[in-house]
C-alpha cells in the first residue's frame, strides 16, 4: 500500500508509516490547537518532493496562509509561481458564489491540475453555510465523495465542538472520512497545567496508535513525541 507522509515523523510513526494514498482524513480540534499547522505541514512535505498540492482555505487569505506558513520556515512562494501549489481562498460570506464554485469549479480543478495532496480548511464554514442539517448532510458528503473519487489524498481541518472536543461541530464529517485525527489540550486538575495531545481515533486501510501522546507547536511546526507519557496530575 502506497501511503502519504505528513511530514511530522512521530505522527507518521503512529499511522504505520502516513495515511493511506487516497484517503480523507479530518483533522479535529480547538482554537489553538494546530490543525492549519498540521494541514501546511502536510502540503510542504508534499511539495518539497515535487507534488503538486491543492490548498481550499474558507478562512484565511493566500497572503496570510504565506506569512504564517514563513514563521515555521516553510516557503511556498517558489511553489505557487511554478505552478506546483494552487491556494483558492473560497468566502463564506458570498454563500451562492462559494456553493456554486464547490460544486461546478472544484471539480474541474481538481481534474485538470490533479493535485496529489489536498487540504481544506476549515469545512466547518462550509457546513455553516447551509440551514437545514439535511442539506448540509447532503451537500458535505457530495464534497467528500468528489474527492475520493479523485484519487488524491487529502486532510480536511474541522473545529471540534463545544460539548466535546471528540466530535466536529455538526459531528458529521468524522463518519464519512476514512480517517480521523484528533488535537486537543489537557488541563491538569486545579487548571495548574496544561497540555497538547494527539490521537488518532479512525484510519481505514491500515493499523495505527490507539495511543494519547503529546506534541509541541514549535518554530519547526508540530512535534509528536510518541515516546512519551502523560504523567503527573493529568
Amino acid at each position: 500500500m502506497e501511503r502519504v507522509k505528513t511530514g511530522i515523523e512521530d505522527l507518521d510513526e503512529m499511522l504505520s508509516g502516513g495515511i493511506p494514498q487516497g484517503c480523507v482524513t479530518t483533522i479535529i480540534g480547538g482554537f489553538g490547537t494546530g490543525k492549519s499547522t498540521l494541514a501546511l505541514k502536510f502540503v510542504h512535505s508534499g511539495l518539497v518532493k515535487g507534488e503538486k498540492c491543492l490548498y481550499i482555505s474558507i478562512e484565511q487569505k493566500e497572503e496570510d496562509l504565506i506569512k504564517s506558513s514563513a514563521l515555521f520556515g516553510w516557503d511556498f512562494k517558489p511553489y505557487i509561481e511554478h505552478g506546483t501549489f494552487k491556494i483558492i481562498r473560497l468566502s463564506p460570506t458570498f454563500l451562492k458564489t462559494t456553493i456554486a464554485k464547490i460544486e461546478s469549479e472544484l471539480p474541474e480543478l481538481i481534474k485538470t491540475f490533479a493535485p496529489k495532496r489536498l487540504v481544506v480548511d476549515p469545512i466547518t464554514l462550509y457546513e455553516m453555510i447551509f440551514d437545514n442539517e439535511g442539506e448540509r448532510r447532503e451537500q458535505l458528503f457530495k464534497l467528500i465523495e468528489m474527492i475520493k473519487d479523485s484519487g488524491t489524498t487529502s486532510i480536511i481541518v474541522s473545529e471540534s465542538g463545544k460539548e466535546s472536543p471528540y466530535v466536529s461541530r455538526f459531528g458529521l464529517i468524522e463518519y464519512i472520512a476514512d480517517g480521523v485525527i484528533t488535537l486537543r489540550y489537557l488541563r491538569g486538575t486545579e487548571m495548574k497545567s496544561v497540555a497538547r495531545v494527539i490521537e488518532i481515533s479512525k484510519m481505514r486501510m491500515t493499523e495505527h496508535s490507539d495511543a494519547i501522546k503529546p506534541y509541541e507547536i514549535t518554530k519547526d511546526g508540530i512535534v509528536v513525541h510518541i515516546g512519551a507519557e502523560i504523567f503527573g496530575e493529568f
